[in-house]
């Protein structure tokens, strides 16, 4: 039997046809692959996106900043030793990009300049660690990514 070219280009369309339809079934049917929004509500976030840089750049005008820092069974926040730790108020966020069902947040509430986030509570991979904190009515905010093992 011959396959001439007409036939032979009808075949190459229904096989390619079905290799991308696999793959979309493959992706939207496996938990693997979910696609979710970092942020609920998308809209009403972006439009206090002027707010959000202000605080920022509240932030990278400090001389001294907070520091955060990943040691082996916790994670460190440091605040700069000027500010009054009694006096600082917010909450750290920390989201996980691939599982929004791992995403929380910790108000901040200090009795010396440091913040300790146990790991314990933590799997492994990369958390976006959001610090919003207001000192003397200004507020601050700090977006830092660490990657645990």
């Amino acid at each position: 039997m011959k396959i001439n070219w007409g036939t032979g280009i009808v075949i190459a369309f229904t096989l390619f046809m079905s290799f991308i339809l696999y793959f979309v079934i493959k992706v939207q049917s496996n938990s693997k692959y979910d696609n979710e929004l970092v942020v609920e509500e998308y809209y009403k976030h972006d439009a206090k996106f002027g707010d959000e840089m202000v605080r920022i750049q509240n932030a990278q005008n400090l001389v001294e900043k907070p520091q955060i820092i990943n040691e082996a069974g916790e994670i460190k926040i440091i605040f700069p030793p000027k500010f009054d730790p009694k006096n600082i108020k917010g909450k750290v966020s920390l989201y996980r990009p691939s599982n929004k069902k791992l995403d929380f947040e910790i108000p901040i509430s200090l009795s010396n300049s440091t913040l300790l986030i146990p790991k314990k509570s933590l799997v492994g991979g990369r958390w976006d660690i959001n610090l919003n904190w207001e000192y003397n009515n200004k507020e601050y905010q700090s977006k830092n990514t660490i990657y645990l093992n």
